[in-house]
């Protein structure tokens, strides 16, 4: 009887358990996270335009080209570019190991590509992030790239250099990696830039 007693209590509380992280503690998150003041978050930090159209999430990082971008970290599956690729659709690392010779192609090819825009090739220019997301370059990174973004727009660099302090964000807990400048979010401010300069 004792025995019958035992089972019938662990599976009471297996079921409150179940309960508890199954259904009502991810409800909770969910009313939680669909509240006004995370609803940018909660949604991917998707980022639009002035036609309200999705334009990328500001975690993760995307590949610019144009000259008058300031240019991401390289990406081994070119971020959201594939085919089927929503805005942030396709996204992840290549896990290719330091000695593949497909990495050190990549790298090269890179390099190269700098140089041809006399460019210096800075690690994070070269290098795709741990996770292959990251969306910010280095301060240096992005002033190397300043003087091409400035002619290619035909401003001044100190009229563009407000802007990648303004994007640049701090160490984490101030002690943790490096400042680094969010590409997404200072090329379309930019844009923005350009938007207004046309529209006066």
């Amino acid at each position: 009887m004792s025995q019958l007693r035992a089972i019938a209590s662990s599976i009471r509380v297996t079921v409150i358990l179940w309960l508890i992280t199954a259904i009502i503690y991810p409800l909770f998150i969910l009313l939680v996270a669909q509240a006004p003041i995370f609803q940018y978050q909660a949604k991917g930090s998707i980022m639009v335009n002035l036609n309200n159209e999705p334009i990328g999430s500001a975690l993760i990082g995307q590949t610019f080209t144009s000259e008058e971008y300031f240019h991401s970290r390289p990406s081994s599956v070119l971020y959201s570019q594939g085919k089927k690729a929503q805005p942030t659709g396709i996204s992840g690392s290549s896990n290719l190991a330091p000695t593949n010779p497909e990495l050190l192609d990549r790298v090269l090819e890179t390099v190269n590509e700098l140089q041809d825009q006399s460019i210096d090739p800075l690690a994070d220019l070269i290098y795709t992030s741990g996770s292959g997301l990251d969306p910010h370059i280095t301060v240096n990174s992005a002033m190397r790239q300043l003087p091409r973004v400035a002619s290619a727009r035909n401003l001044q660099p100190d009229q563009i250099y407000p802007f990648i302090i303004k994007y640049t964000k701090d160490r984490f807990l101030k002690i943790f990696g490096e400042p680094g400048v969010n590409v997404l979010k200072l090329n379309y401010a930019l844009d923005l830039q350009e938007i207004n300069r046309r529209q006066n």
